[in-house]
C-alpha cells in the first residue's frame, strides 16, 4: 500500500502586488506544512494574478491609453522564470518538504504566459508548463504556449502533470498527458462553475488517476482601490468563488468542492488505487487501440515549429 498526503490550496492573489501575494503564499504554505504533504497545488495565475473583469481598453480595431497602462501594471506584476520570485517560491516548497505546483504569470520579454511551475521538495525548479490555449479575452494579454512545455514529472507518489483551466477540455492534450504516464493530474483554474466539477470527475475517471484541482477565491478586497472592474462593488464581493476539489481514479470526489472562502483541502491518497482503476480501462495502454489511432505531438518550441517533421508518436506503436 502506497499512501501519500496531498493538499489543494484555494486562495486569491493580491492583484498587482506580487510581493504581497508571495507573503500570502508563504503563510498558506506554512499552514499546509502542518499536514506534512507530499504534493501541494495552488490555483491558476496565483502569482501575478487573474485580472478578472478587465478589458484592457480593447475593442475591435482600437485600443486606448488606459488599457495600455493596465497592461503595463499587469506586466510589472508578472515574474521571470527563473528569477528572484521563483527562488522564493522554491524556498516555500523546501520548508514544506513537498512537491509544489503553482500557477504564475510568466514574463518573457514583453509577452506574458499563464504558466504552471513545478518545484521539488528541496526547492529546485523542476519544470514549467505554459498554457497552450488562452481562453477568449485571455488571448489579449497571454501568449500561447507550445509543445515544448508539457512535462510529466516523476515523484514518489507517481508522475505529476498539469493542465491549466480550459486546457482540461482539450481531448488531444489529455491523451498526450495520459500517454506520458501521468498519475496525478493537477488542474489549476479560476473556473468556479458547477460544470467544472463534472469535468474534473470525468478526467479522473477517463485517465484513472487522481485529480487535484485548485481554484482561486478572489474578492473585491483583493484588488486595488483604483481597479476599474467592479468599481462599485463592496470589498466582500466575490469575483471568483472557488470550487477546489480532489477526485480519485474512479471519479469519486474525496475532498471538496469548497466555495466562499480560502481553504486548504488535505487528503491521504493510496496510489495503488491508480492500478486498481486501470484494470479495466487504461487509455494509453490496453484500451488505446494504437493499431487504429495515433497522435502526433510537436514538442518543438514555437520559434522552430514551422513544420511537423519532428513530431513524435505518443501512443504505443502497433
Amino acid at each position: 500500500m502506497s499512501l501519500h498526503r496531498v493538499c489543494v490550496v484555494q486562495a486569491g492573489t493580491t492583484l498587482f502586488d506580487t510581493p504581497a501575494t508571495l507573503t500570502r503564499m508563504e503563510t498558506l504554505c506554512a499552514e499546509a506544512a502542518g499536514a506534512r504533504p507530499d504534493i501541494v497545488v495552488f490555483p491558476e495565475a496565483y502569482v501575478g494574478g487573474y485580472p478578472k473583469g478587465l478589458d484592457f481598453g480593447a475593442r475591435m480595431g482600437t485600443r486606448d491609453a488606459t488599457g495600455r497602462q493596465d497592461f503595463l501594471r499587469y506586466w510589472q506584476s508578472a515574474i521571470d522564470v527563473p528569477g528572484a520570485e521563483t527562488h522564493r517560491i522554491g524556498e516555500c516548497a523546501a520548508r514544506m518538504g513537498a512537491y509544489l505546483v503553482i500557477g504564475v504569470i510568466e514574463r518573457d520579454g514583453a509577452t506574458l504566459y499563464c504558466t504552471a511551475l513545478f518545484f521539488a521538495p528541496d526547492g529546485a525548479l523542476l519544470g514549467k508548463h505554459r498554457k497552450l490555449m488562452p481562453t477568449a479575452t485571455e488571448r489579449l494579454v497571454w501568449g500561447q504556449g507550445d509543445g515544448s512545455t508539457l512535462p510529466v514529472i516523476p515523484t514518489p507518489a507517481g508522475r505529476i502533470g498539469a493542465a491549466i483551466c480550459w486546457e482540461n477540455y482539450m481531448p488531444l492534450l489529455r491523451q498526450t498527458m495520459y500517454a506520458k504516464g501521468v498519475d496525478i493530474w493537477c488542474a489549476p483554474t479560476v473556473d468556479q462553475r458547477d460544470i467544472w466539477q463534472v469535468s474534473m470527475r470525468h478526467i479522473a475517471y477517463e485517465g484513472r488517476m487522481f485529480v487535484l484541482s485548485a481554484c482561486q477565491y478572489l474578492t473585491r478586497a483583493d484588488a486595488p482601490a483604483d481597479y476599474p472592474a467592479f468599481a462599485d462593488a463592496g470589498p466582500e464581493t466575490e469575483l471568483i468563488t472557488g470550487g477546489s476539489v480532489i477526485v480519485n481514479p474512479m471519479g469519486e470526489i474525496i475532498a471538496g468542492p469548497i466555495y466562499g472562502r480560502e481553504a486548504i483541502l488535505t487528503v491521504e491518497i493510496e496510489t495503488d488505487d491508480i492500478i486498481r482503476a486501470r484494470f479495466d480501462l487504461d487509455v494509453s495502454g490496453h484500451y488505446a487501440r494504437p493499431d487504429v489511432f495515433s497522435l502526433q505531438v510537436n514538442e518543438c518550441t514555437s520559434s522552430t515549429h514551422s513544420h511537423l517533421g519532428t513530431a513524435r508518436l505518443v501512443t504505443p506503436s502497433s
